[in-house]
């Protein structure tokens, strides 16, 4: 899990309103060999069970009913589903930092690993607070929290199948692993974005 060595530059531009980031190099790892949909990890879901409302969007027509908010298992599945995923963090003076890494969905967090020498991992050693995005902008879950750095190799052991299984290589090795606990979860789908936007905060 995390950074890689082949590179290419994109940009979104997303239809709907969403927080932006600073574009950039991304980076990705070659893959060891093949993977496909089918050998997805199966996960666990998490049993902590958070708060749903409507997001504070105002001008956009957000509806005020209950009806079409998006259940918390979507956004699960969704986040088990993601390929590559976008990194926020914040650098020292205050500026934006966004990345393409792998991770995992593993028990109501994400996890990934990165050198310990890269932009994000520094960040993240001055500023734990980022934000992790889905890569399907048109179904998109965007994750705000808090990055806690995991030195229990047993729990990196955990996780090996689980990376195998989605990127052909077990991640692990001497790099530091995070895991993103949830705060707050947004859930917007591009074709029924009023109807179904969706927020999750966890007290």
């Amino acid at each position: 899990m995390g950074d890689s060595a082949d590179s290419f530059s994109a940009t979104i531009t997303p239809k709907y309103p969403v927080e932006s980031a600073e574009q950039g190099t991304i980076r990705l790892r070659a893959r060891t060999r093949p993977t496909s949909e089918d050998s997805m990890p199966k996960l666990k879901q998490s049993k902590a069970v958070p708060r749903t409302e409507r997001p504070q969007i105002p001008g956009y027509g957000i509806s005020k009913s209950k009806t079409g908010l998006l259940p918390w298992k979507w956004a699960e599945k969704t986040l088990s589903e993601s390929r590559e995923y976008w990194m926020v963090t914040v650098r020292p003076d205050g500026r934006p930092h966004a990345m393409i890494i792998w991770g995992l969905w593993f028990e109501g967090a994400f996890w990934f690993g990165t050198g310990g020498k890269t932009q994000k991992a520094r960040n993240l050693a001055g500023n734990p607070n980022c934000i992790v995005g889905t890569q399907n902008a048109a179904e998109a879950v965007i994750v705000e929290g808090v990055a806690e750095l995991i030195t229990d190799a047993a729990i990196g052991k955990k996780l090996e199948p689980s990376s195998l299984r989605k990127y052909g290589m077990s991640g692990g090795g001497s790099e530091p692993m995070y895991r993103v606990r949830p705060k707050r979860v947004f859930g917007l789908i591009e074709k029924t974005f009023p109807k179904t936007a969706t927020r999750w905060t966890f007290d």
